[in-house]
Parts: C-alpha cells; sequence; structure tokens
C-alpha cells in the first residue's frame, strides 16, 4: 500500500503565502509524476501544477508567476510554495502520485486533501 501525507494548508489573508508539502511511502518502486490539484466548492478539480522525476514542471495559468513547485526524490516529497494568494484560491488541494509500485503494478494515489482559505 501506498500513503499520502500532506501538510501545510491554513488560513491566510490575501496577498500571504502558504507551502504545501506531500510526502509518499509505502510500497513504490518509483515515482514518474508528482502533482497538486484543487477543487473549490461546486467546482472541477483543476491541476495547479506537475512535476515529473526528472524535474519538468508544468504549471496551470492561474497560478504562473505565484506558484512554485519542488521536489525532493530521495524523500518521495512535493512541495508547492503558494505566493501573492488570491481568495479564487480557496480550494482543497490534493496531492497526486504517478508511478509504479513495488509488485510491479501501476501506481496511482491521491490524498486526502488539505484545505487552503485565503481572506479578502
Amino acid at each position: 500500500q501506498v500513503q499520502l501525507v500532506e501538510s501545510g494548508g491554513g488560513l491566510v489573508q490575501a496577498g500571504g503565502s502558504l507551502r504545501l508539502s506531500c510526502a509518499a511511502s509505502g510500497s513504490i518502486f518509483s515515482i514518474n509524476t508528482m502533482a497538486w490539484y484543487r477543487q473549490a466548492p461546486g467546482k472541477q478539480r483543476d491541476l495547479v501544477a506537475d512535476i515529473t522525476s526528472g524535474g519538468r514542471i508544468n504549471y496551470a495559468d492561474f497560478v504562473k508567476g505565484r506558484f512554485t513547485m519542488s521536489r525532493d526524490n530521495a524523500k518521495n516529497t512535493v512541495y508547492l510554495q503558494m505566493n501573492s494568494l488570491k481568495p479564487e484560491d480557496t480550494a482543497v488541494y490534493y496531492c497526486n502520485v504517478v508511478g509504479r509500485s513495488a509488485w510491479g503494478g501501476s501506481l496511482e494515489v491521491w490524498g486526502q486533501g488539505t484545505l487552503v482559505t485565503v481572506s479578502s
């Protein structure tokens, strides 16, 4: 089994910063892509950013220039530094990991979500 532990959400004023982290553990052989998604109430879940094992990062247009993603492959951990937060960034943020399990099968796991609330 594979577990994702997310942390770093909370309440912040507009213009503030938060840093999310997501650590994967368990029966993992390799991780290809680690990603953050978000879902606001009544809306679909959207990709925020993803990062490959080689370090290539893709950002959604709505966070470019404000959010920075990084990854520690040795720790199977991904981070999302969120700066210049806006009220419209309020959502539950979910970590997603895609890779291969220790027994060779494909692997995709979602975290439980961490709430980010940005007040105006």
